[in-house]
């Protein structure tokens, strides 16, 4: 190692390594004085848990506060918001609209809000009250202060509607289902009592009664059967009797006796009645026997009147039987139509018996699905009744909510950028350019320059060597050089820096597109995370 040739190389070239510090320094200084102060206010939120005990009374709404504030951050960061948000509070000027197009302010709204929470605890952890810290950063104070108001308003606004839209939804879904199951339940209820006035008469609960019903109507048939067979016994006894003797054998009654008949009749009988304990000689028995005498000349004379109307007693004989017959057959007519309507129903009986098996299984299936329907009707109902309860407490807003802890104000220094670190870092990047570029040179030089290269080379040992000598007009135009380097560098650099501010487009927001596509590189203007953590 030649250090004296190392320093007397690195002397030589100290112009690059000057040039390039001066070139970085002037760069880091007039980025540091171009860059606009950027103002970041600050505001805390905090979610409160819900004020009602669960056991009480609980809200419908089941979303976790971390995933709450992740839907809400992708909302307030939607393009149509940011894009309105920009226009209302005049966070871009004239020059920089004309030279931004939409998704370059999106991109830069979206690395000037940053919303992070923090606490909550996990599912083993223990619990920790979720807070939520929300900033912006503006190139005025008053802005800033302004925009992060606004963003706590929208977070604010946001929390509430989604719980009470979620709260609204769920009520309106129960709603229309009690409405759905109401009106199914209705008209399964009228299919089931459609069914049972069609099969009334063939229903399982009234099967017993049926079969009951059959057997007495059997047996009254087989009843009806034996006064049929006895009516029919009695009416061919009539006809032989009456073909046999004429008559029907009916005997005269008491009624129609004479007097002076009955009167003998009733002296025979006492007569008779004394004859046991009294002889013939006894007055009272031949004074009863003198009277009967007499009677019976009485009735033997009634008796032969009575032979002249034999032949009229005939056709009264007749007409009895005609209407005993005739009695007879309205009886048997009567009971075979009885016979014929108890078949008739007994039919039916039969019938409804038969059909009760799969009228019960039919039924049972309705019956089945209206009790379905009816438990889910009774729980759709009860779920209406735990939604209307959290509809309420996010109305009220008793349930989860996002509160105000410290509203954002406008700071009194700006956050951003550091611009002695900044001025520092072009200084620092400049020598390191510097001394990179003389170690590149002296890496892609291949000349000869030292007596022992020569000796390497050429295995000779020179004698002398002499160095090269430069003439005065090319020490004099490499002076130039230098010079016009120096003046490019203090001059016109700085000057095409803030034309590209003025005309093209500000340095800040084309650092921040490099820093964007290049996340790993540590940005320079020390500014705060840019994204919700």
């Amino acid at each position: 190692m030649d250090l004296g040739f190392y320093a007397r190389l690195l002397l030589r070239r100290l112009h690059y390594i000057i040039l390039l510090t001066i070139l970085g320094t002037v760069l880091g200084v007039t980025i540091a004085l171009i860059l606009p102060p950027r103002y970041v206010s600050e505001a805390l939120l905090v979610v409160e848990s819900q004020q009602i005990p669960d056991e009480l009374a609980s809200s419908t709404v089941r979303t976790e506060a971390i995933e709450q504030l992740q839907i809400i951050r992708q909302r307030i960061l939607a393009r149509d918001r940011l894009l309105d948000m920009a226009n209302r509070f005049d966070l871009y000027t004239a020059a920089e609209d004309e030279a931004l197009s939409p998704d370059d302010i999106v991109t830069d709204m979206r690395a000037r809000i940053s919303i992070e929470t923090s606490g909550g605890g996990g599912p083993r952890a223990e619990p920790q009250a979720t807070l939520v810290n929300v900033s912006f950063s503006a190139s005025d104070a008053q802005r800033s202060a302004l925009v992060a108001n606004e963003i706590v308003s929208q977070i604010l606004q946001a929390n509430v509607e989604m719980r009470t839209t979620v709260s609204g939804q769920t009520l309106d879904f129960f709603q229309q289902e009690v409405d759905r199951l109401d009106q199914e339940l209705a008209e399964r209820s009228a299919r089931v009592a459609q069914f049972q006035e069609d099969n009334r008469d063939a229903l399982p609960e009234s099967l017993e009664f049926r079969r009951n019903q059959l057997i007495s109507q059997q047996e009254r048939v087989a009843e009806i059967d034996r006064e049929l067979e006895q009516l029919r016994d009695r009416k061919r006894s009539l006809e032989t009797l009456y073909a046999e003797t004429g008559s029907i054998g009916l005997q005269q009654s008491e009624a129609e006796m004479t007097p002076e008949a009955r009167r003998l009749q009733g002296l025979r009988e006492e007569y008779a009645a004394n004859a046991a304990v009294m002889s013939d000689q006894n007055p009272r028995m031949q004074i009863l026997t003198q009277r009967i005498d007499a009677l019976e000349e009485v009735v033997a004379a009634q008796s032969g009147a009575a032979t002249d109307g034999e032949a009229s007693a005939e056709g009264e004989a007749t007409s009895a039987f005609d209407v005993q017959i005739a009695d007879i057959d309205n009886q048997i007519e009567f009971l075979e139509e009885r016979r014929s309507e108890l078949g008739t129903s007994m039919g039916e009986l039969q019938r409804t018996i038969q059909a009760t098996p799969n009228n019960a299984i039919t039924l049972s299936g309705l019956e089945r699905d209206l009790e379905n329907v009816r438990q889910q009707y009774d729980r759709a109902v009860e779920s209406r009744a735990r939604a209307e309860t959290g509809d309420t407490i996010e109305a009220l807003s008793k349930g989860q909510r996002i509160s105000v802890i410290e509203n954002a104000i406008a700071p009194d220094a700006p956050n951003s950028p550091n611009r002695r670190v900044v001025a520092i870092a072009g200084f620092g990047g400049g020598l390191m350019a510097g001394l990179g570029l003389v170690l590149l040179l002296e890496l892609l030089n291949t000349t000869v320059r030292r007596s022992s290269e020569i000796q390497q080379a050429l295995d000779i040992t020179p004698i002398a060597t002499l160095s090269y000598m430069r003439t005065e007009e090319e020490i004099r135009r490499r002076r130039v050089l230098i010079a016009g380097a120096v003046i490019v560098a203090a001059a016109v650099i700085p000057a095409g820096l803030w034309a590209i501010d003025t005309y093209y487009q500000p340095l800040d927001l084309i650092v921040g597109n490099i820093l964007n596509r290049l996340p790993d590189i540590p940005a320079l203007t020390g500014s705060t995370s840019t994204g919700a953590s």
